[in-house]
């Protein structure tokens, strides 16, 4: 791959595309996989997990090598919806504030069509929280406080399973006749349905997948599919898991491709946070990485991101310019031209799609607490593609020690704090200085 670099005069020919994909007002299709990092992708440089769908999807649109979610799915899902640092919205697990705007409220007012499928878990016992949320449209799982039977609602007693005989619910109701059925499948049935009923309408789709987070269950493309052989290594159903993951999405594809909307769509690919720490996965250079899901290291933060727009996003596009979920409601704001709510800590990435590399941000702060601030302080860190200063003033230089096993220290390390230093001062500086912890990770 190619780091991508437009001359002026092809991004002058290229101008008219860009204009008339957003007097169209594109679809937009936001997919973000559960407990997936950059390093079980093909396209990132893995040869153990195979993910040819997605790979296409950046070799054919851009491909973005220093994307960072948040550690773990709550706070990656308040921050991807709503283009907010943690610290200004994320309360408590589990829970969204359902009067903040979100991606979805923002097109639905500019006329979209807007639908929810996948992996909920943001209103416990509220089956109006993805309409109050900005969907016209949902099939989720998840709407429990847990699964331990604390509730006084029968309906609301356990989550059930996300995978085989799935326990879901369509637009406040109950889903019957899931018996033997695979969730991710009856999920992406819906959505292509959906593609289907609103070719006339500008849409917007978010799939918040269930896959592929534990418990590590057979798909049935697995050989125990009708039965589970508990003997089986976990990496290795983990593996058929990320196989089916990526099959799905390229049925999502496929039937953009076969309704002539494909030139009109721009699809977003992502995952929530790192891999589960059970997952120890293969990949070149590095020898093993663990899963790092719940830290604030690379292996908990950092996640594939590719964006596709065919006929505008041109092919071969890598970017590596570093980006985070708040960069994604004004993103699509941007590409749909619909009104950006003012408070959005996020900047819009179709500057950066169509080469114009000024208006970049050069780092990504982030805000991080497990269970909000009605539970413990935020921790948190400013960084660019190199150096991560977190708030204790641990500075480390990330590609040559992944781990953040040794703070650096010399000349390269000083510049590099007193470049840093200002951004995370000026960001921290807007919160209740108790929100924060002046440790690390």
């Amino acid at each position: 791959m190619r780091i991508f670099s437009l001359p002026l005069s092809l991004l002058l020919l290229l101008s008219p595309l860009f204009a008339q994909a957003a007097t169209d007002r594109p679809n937009v299709i936001v997919i973000m996989a559960d407990d997936i990092g950059f390093e079980c992708y093909s396209g990132y440089g893995s040869e153990f997990y195979s993910t040819p769908n997605i790979d296409r999807l950046g070799a054919t649109g851009a491909q973005f090598t220093q994307a960072y979610s948040q550690p773990i799915c709550t706070p990656s899902r308040v921050k991807i919806m709503t283009g907010k640092y943690n610290f200004r919205n994320y309360a408590e697990f589990r829970v969204l504030d359902l009067s903040e705007p979100t991606f979805a409220k923002m097109v639905k007012a500019n006329g979209y069509a807007t639908t929810i499928a996948g992996k909920w878990q943001l209103s416990p016992e509220n089956l109006d929280g993805p309409f109050q949320a900005g969907f016209d449209e949902y099939l989720l799982w998840h709407f429990t406080l847990g699964n331990g039977g604390n509730s006084e609602y029968p309906i609301f007693k356990h989550k059930g399973s996300r995978y085989k005989s799935p326990r879901l619910f369509l637009n406040s109701k109950l889903v019957s006749d899931q018996e033997g059925k695979y969730g991710p499948d009856t999920v992406t049935d819906y959505i292509v349905d959906y593609i289907k009923r609103k070719q006339d309408s500008p849409f917007l789709i978010y799939y918040p997948m269930m896959l592929v987070h534990d418990p590590f269950d057979p798909t049935p493309f697995s050989p125990d599919w009708e039965s589970a052989d508990p003997d089986r290594e976990p990496r290795e159903v983990f593996r058929e898991m990320v196989t089916y993951m990526d099959k799905v999405i390229g049925r999502i594809v496929d039937t953009l491709d076969e309704t002539g909307l494909r030139e009109n769509t721009l699809i977003i690919v992502t995952g929530d946070n790192g891999t589960n720490r059970k997952i120890t996965s293969p990949f070149p250079g590095r020898g093993d990485i663990a899963g790092g899901k719940g830290t604030m290291k690379d292996a908990g933060t950092r996640v594939a991101f590719v964006a596709n727009w065919k006929g505008v996003i041109p092919e071969g596009t890598v970017i590596d310019k570093p980006i985070s979920f708040a960069d994604v409601l004004p993103t699509i704001g941007d590409a749909t031209g619909s009104s950006i709510p003012e408070e959005t800590d996020g900047i819009s990435l179709m500057p950066l799609i169509r080469g114009e590399f000024d208006q970049a941000r050069d780092w990504i702060f982030m805000s991080y607490s497990q269970n909000g601030l009605n539970k413990a302080p935020y921790r948190c860190f400013v960084r660019d593609t190199q150096w991560k200063l977190y708030a204790d003033g641990s500075l480390f230089d990330v590609p040559n020690d992944w781990l953040e096993e040794s703070p650096a220290s010399g000349l390269e390390a000083d510049a590099a704090r007193q470049r840093l230093q200002p951004i995370l001062d000026r960001i921290m500086s807007q919160a209740p200085k108790e929100h924060f912890e002046w440790g690390s990770n």
